[in-house]
C-alpha cells in the first residue's frame, strides 16, 4: 500500500482539528442558527489558519531539515566510486530511511573490502620479503664462506661467486617486475601501440622457448597455413605477454604435453588463445590468480625459478591496452589462457 505523504497527512490533520472545534463550538451553544452558523464558520477558519501555521513552522523546523539531511547522505553516496542505486519515492522520510540503508550497506561492503585488501597487503609484505630474502640470504652465505678462506681456494671462489650472481640476477628480476607493476598501475608506463603482425610475434617467441618446450618433451603448435594477423598494440609489452604465458605453460606443462597457440576472429579485436593439457588449477585459486605473488603450489612454483609476478604483469599489460584477459582451467586436464588486443 502506498504511503502518505507526511505534509499531506499534517493537512488531513489540521482540516480535521478544524472541523472537530466547529462542531464543539456548535454543539455547544444554543443560541439562534445564525450565530450557531457564524460561530462554525469562524472557528473553522481559526482553526484551520492555526493548523496551517502549525504546519508551515513543523515544515520548517523538521521537514527542511529532513531534506538538507537527505541531501547530505546522497552527496555522500554520490562520492563512492560503486554505482549509486536509484532511489526514489514521493516520501521524504521514506527517501531518507532507504538512503540511510542503502548508505549502510555500501558501508558495510566497504569495510569488508578493506578488510580483504589489509589481508592482500599483508601477505603481499610477507611475499617481497620471503622471495627477497632468499637469495639476499643465498649471497651473504657464499659471501662469507669466501671471506671464511674460499676466496684463496680456486675451487671454490669462483663457483661460489657464480652463485651469488645467479642470487643478484634472482633479486634484480624481482625489483624490475615489481617496478613494471608499479608503473602499469600508476599509468607512468606508457602504452606506445604500433601496428604489428601478432602471429610472427608470437611464432618468435615459440621458437625462443623450444629448446626447454623440446627438454620435457611438451609440443609448441601453430595453425596451419597461418597468415598474418595484424593488431594495434605496444609491441615489446605484447611480447611479455607471450613470454610469460608460454613460459608458465611449459614450466607446469605434463611431459611430453602440448602447448597449443590459436588466433580467432572477434568483431574489432583479435582474441589469442594459449591452451596447454597440462596439470591444470582447481577452481578456488583462479580468482586471485592474477594477484602480485599468489602461488597455486608455492614450493613448486619457488623450485621452478617464478618470481610469482608474471601474471600479474599480464593482467596489467591487458588492462592497459583497454582490453581483457580471461582464464578457464580444470585439475589435471589443462589450463587455457585468452586475451583480446585491438585489429590494426
Amino acid at each position: 500500500m502506498k504511503t502518505i505523504s507526511p505534509k499531506i497527512l499534517l493537512l488531513l490533520i489540521a482540516f480535521i482539528i478544524a472541523l472537530l472545534i466547529s462542531f464543539t463550538l456548535f454543539f455547544t451553544h444554543t443560541t439562534s442558527v445564525n450565530l450557531q452558523l457564524n460561530l462554525i464558520f469562524v472557528g473553522f477558519i481559526i482553526s484551520l489558519v492555526t493548523s496551517f501555521l502549525i504546519l508551515f513552522f513543523v515544515n520548517i523546523f523538521v521537514f527542511k531539515r529532513i531534506e538538507q539531511l537527505l541531501f547530505t547522505v546522497k552527496n555522500f553516496r554520490s562520492q563512492s566510486d560503486k554505482t549509486i542505486a536509484k532511489i526514489e519515492s514521493s516520501n521524504d522520510i521514506d527517501n531518507l530511511d532507504m538512503e540511510i540503508l542503502a548508505w549502510a550497506d555500501d558501508r558495510k561492503n566497504e569495510i569488508e573490502r578493506l578488510k580483504k585488501l589489509e589481508v592482500y597487503r599483508k601477505e603481499f609484505l610477507g611475499n617481497v620479503s620471503h622471495e627477497l630474502k632468499t637469495p639476499v640470504f643465498n649471497i651473504q652465505g657464499y659471501v662469507l664462506t669466501l671471506l671464511d678462506g674460499g676466496l684463496e681456494d680456486a675451487s671454490i671462489n669462483r663457483n661460489y661467486l657464480m652463485r651469488a650472481e645467479k642470487s643478484v640476477d634472482r633479486m634484480i628480476t624481482i625489483i624490475d617486475d615489481l617496478e613494471a607493476i608499479s608503473q602499469l598501475e600508476t599509468g607512468e608506463l606508457q602504452i606506445e601501440p604500433e601496428r604489428f603482425d601478432v602471429a610472427t610475434l608470437a611464432k618468435d617467441v615459440v621458437d625462443a622457448q623450444e629448446m626447454k618446450a623440446t627438454a620435457k618433451g611438451i609440443i609448441l603448435t601453430f595453425p596451419e597455413d597461418l597468415k598474418p594477423i595484424f593488431v594495434l598494440a605496444d609491441r615489446f609489452r605484447i611480447r611479455q605477454v607471450f613470454v610469460n604465458l608460454i613460459v608458465n605453460s611449459v614450466k607446469y606443462g605434463k611431459e611430453y604435453g602440448e602447448t597449443k597457440i590459436s588466433f580467432y576472429d572477434s568483431g574489432e579485436n583479435i582474441t589469442v588463445e594459449i591452451a596447454d593439457n597440462g596439470i591444470g588449477i582447481s577452481e578456488e585459486h583462479l580468482p586471485r590468480l592474477f594477484e602480485r605473488f599468489y602461488r597455486v603450489d608455492k614450493s613448486r612454483s619457488r623450485d621452478q625459478g617464478g618470481t610469482g609476478l608474471g601474471l600479474a604483469i599480464v593482467k596489467h599489460i591487458i588492462e592497459a591496452h583497454n582490453q581483457t584477459i580471461r582464464v578457464n582451467s580444470t585439475e589435471d586436464l589443462g589450463t587455457t589462457f585468452s586475451f583480446t588486443l585491438k585489429k590494426g
